[in-house]
């Protein structure tokens, strides 16, 4: 998952949905990205990357339009969120903390 976060950071998304959301693929162990999974990312350069959503591509062939308007919707009000808001939400349990070089990254 942090690969699809730092290749976003770096300017290589596979799709951008709009209003913050992202669709990143993510290869399959001893594969591909090409049948590997999905994510939705709510993202903004620099600052956030949550991953929301993922799925096998063998599993589903892709979200709706009724979904990307709901992304959309939520991604506004996560991305708001402050540092402590979101340290909440992990200690919570509503989130998942990730670390990366002593770097803390939340995540659904």
């Amino acid at each position: 998952m942090l690969d699809a976060a730092d290749r976003a950071e770096k300017g290589f998304v596979d799709a951008d949905l709009g209003g913050g959301v992202l669709k990143q693929r993510i290869a399959r162990q001893g594969k591909g990205k090409s049948g590997g999974f999905r994510t939705i990312l709510f993202y903004r350069a620099g600052e956030r990357a949550v991953f929301r959503y993922g799925f096998a591509k063998n599993d589903r062939g892709n979200i709706d339009d009724d979904e990307v308007r709901a992304f959309k919707a939520a991604s506004g009000h996560v991305l708001a969120l402050s540092a402590k808001q979101m340290a909440e939400l992990a200690k919570k349990g509503d989130s998942v903390e990730v670390m990366r070089d002593e770097q803390k990254t939340v995540s659904k």
